[in-house]
């Protein structure tokens, strides 16, 4: 049992060594129950993530991408907009989201 949590351990440290060196934010493999993603500032500045585990919907257009997230038996849900130059930018969020919540199995 300790081998396989030093061997874990290892590959952990590689991957995060690779993504560091790439520049690229970390992703720490969790679950699909809380799985972070984070969206662009908020108005105020405001550093956001959802939850990609409690996403309903996504839509796509030439201009943005809208999460839709956190929606109760009564519609209170939430939206992030992420602004894009077009649609191959808006396929290439989606792309990251879907490698996002891979990683989050």
């Amino acid at each position: 049992m300790k081998r396989n949590c030093l061997a874990a351990l290892a590959c952990l440290v590689a991957a995060w060594a690779d993504i560091s060196a790439a520049g690229a934010q970390p992703v720490i493999p969790g679950s699909t129950a809380f799985c972070l993603y984070e969206v662009p500032l908020d108005e105020s500045g405001k550093r956001r993530w959802i939850n990609l585990g409690i996403v309903q919907y996504v839509e796509a257009t030439q201009t943005e991408v809208k999460i839709f997230y956190g929606a109760g038996s009564f519609g209170s849900g939430h939206e992030a907009r992420i602004a894009v130059a077009g649609m191959e930018a808006a396929l290439q969020v989606l792309e990251k989201m879907r490698r996002v919540a891979a990683a989050c199995r």
